[in-house]
């Protein structure tokens, strides 16, 4: 591609590099510029205007945006793209989700040429219909065929969307002293609505593992969530022992995620549990959003899964916290 100032008379077919401000009106930057143009701009007193021409192998910035687009996106279920417009194509969500980004692909893609980049939202972010996932930007008005075919090569494919599997959840909430009334169920139900999935229904027991055991057995939901009245602060502590009595597994207990640290993970009967930490209550962003959202969306969460989110899991202070984290003056 060549970009510089041109006379106005040479111009015919090239592309506007700047926004030109005529008595009659505007040429906006990218304008491909025609002979009537061209009178306008030499009606105005213009002499020279800066544009930018194609070489022969070069495409356009809307069609290497697009083309690059549909080839990371690869016609995956629930994505869609937006119209290629100054050399942007938009990636947006169809329905909720959660991103599924090839991260070392797309970190290729952005080495290939500078001027060939694609911004995206963090792997795993959780995605409502019509959020953007990702942004493919040609920030010249041209590139060379070879480095957007490489581009293409480079990241096939690697931009997705991992939909929710499973229905519904259900909730065993225990009673221990004062009554904490329904902040557990309304914030555990706006969880699931963001991702579209059903509630199975609350089963409220005293805080007893033979309780909770029984209220596990009974539910036929395919992932159920327990919240205790009182902090679950050890693997063998009342809930977890309840998961085990009722036949179930306990995988793993706390995680590197502030708040969310006393969270515990099993399965019975095939079916993931979830043990709540306190701070679900609360809709803020907590650790078990993290675990709940992968889970819901049929992804596998390993001891280690969890291990690696300590790297960005220092969230937000909450500041009803009786014990702050950071030390007052």
């Amino acid at each position: 591609m060549r970009f510089g100032p041109v006379p106005v008379a040479d111009a015919q077919g090239a592309i506007l590099a700047h926004r030109e401000t005529l008595p009659d009106g505007t040429l906006s930057k990218g304008h491909v510029l025609t002979a009537a143009d061209l009178d306008r701009l030499a009606t105005a007193g213009l002499d020279r205007v800066t544009v930018a021409r194609l070489d022969p192998g070069d495409v356009d910035e809307d069609r290497a945006a697009a083309d690059l687009a549909e080839t990371l996106v690869a016609g995956a279920p629930g994505l869609r793209l937006g119209v290629a417009a100054t050399g942007r194509v938009n990636v947006i969500a169809d329905a909720p989700g959660l991103a599924a980004l090839q991260v070392a692909a797309l970190q290729a893609v952005n080495r290939i040429d500078p001027m060939i980049t694609v911004a995206t939202v963090p792997d795993l972010h959780r995605m409502e219909a019509g959020g953007l996932v990702a942004t493919v930007k040609i920030i010249s008005y041209a590139v060379g065929q070879e480095p957007l075919r490489a581009a293409c090569d480079a990241g096939r494919a690697a931009i997705a969307l991992h939909r929710p599997s499973i229905d519904r959840v259900a909730l065993i909430e225990t009673r221990a002293g004062r009554d904490l009334g329904d902040k557990g169920v309304r914030s555990l139900r706006t969880r699931l609505d963001r991702l579209g999935v059903g509630f199975a229904g609350r089963s409220l027991v005293d805080h007893d593992a033979q309780a909770i055991a029984q209220a596990l057995i009974a539910t036929d939901a395919p992932l159920v969530c327990i919240l205790t009245g009182s902090a679950t602060s050890d693997l063998n502590d009342t809930a977890p022992e309840g998961v085990r009595l009722a036949g179930g597994t306990v995988d793993h207990f706390g995680m590197p995620v502030d708040p969310g640290n006393l969270l515990f993970l099993g399965h019975h009967a095939g079916r993931p549990v979830v043990g709540l930490p306190g701070c679900a209550r609360s809709p803020a962003l907590n650790g078990a959003d993290w675990v709940l959202e992968r889970l819901l969306c049929g992804l596998d969460v390993t001891p280690a899964a969890i291990a690696d989110m300590g790297v960005g899991g220092l969230l937000k202070e909450i500041p009803s916290r009786p014990r702050p984290r950071r030390a007052t003056d």
